[in-house]
């Protein structure tokens, strides 16, 4: 078995999963350019329907990407950077994590959002939180932290088929591993 990279096994579970399931789509901000290396080629195989750019508007961002999610759809947004999430705070917990409650059990919110944690760059604070604690107290998200890229494939395949929402943290700091 070949090794990878932490990056390229983020990058073949999400090819793997968008091959297997046409319901799989990524978005987010500059998923396009292939920002952190986990997109390369994805453009010319599934077609830019399957890879949307968005705007810088993390709450829109996931308030679409629920939606998408409780039709049938499997998004998979990219939100760069782990506090990004801070201004999608509402839609993550008021719709993303109580959906299935709210709705007794009639609605699926097969959603991802993966989070990069980044810090000791110079980023600042804005760019440098952990803010995975907060989430794990919320009832109706799982929430996963990789520490190995066998882990990175496996738990991103797995939150991808799950019917329930998945925030998937990874630390830049192992992206080269």
């Amino acid at each position: 078995m070949a090794e990878k990279t932490y990056l390229e096994a983020i990058r073949d579970a999400l090819f793997e999963e968008m091959t297997r399931d046409p319901a799989v789509f990524l978005m987010g901000e500059d998923v396009r350019c292939n920002f952190f290396g986990t997109t390369s080629g994805f453009i010319e195989a599934f077609g830019l329907e399957r890879i949307l750019d968005c705007p810088i508007a993390e709450a829109g961002i996931t308030g679409v990407a629920a939606g998408a999610a409780m039709v049938g759809m499997r998004p998979v947004v990219d939100f760069t950077i782990a506090p990004f999430l801070y201004p999608a705070m509402d839609q993550i917990c008021s719709i993303v994590a109580k959906s299935r409650y709210l709705y007794g059990g009639q609605a699926k919110v097969p959603l991802v959002l993966r989070a990069n944690m980044i810090y000791g760059n110079g980023g600042a604070a804005q760019h440098s939180d952990r803010p995975y604690p907060m989430f794990m107290h919320m009832p109706g998200l799982k929430i996963m932290v990789p520490s190995s890229p066998y882990e990175a494939k496996g738990l991103l395949k797995n939150a991808i088929r799950d019917d329930d929402p998945v925030l998937s943290f990874e630390d830049a700091s192992l992206w080269s591993m």
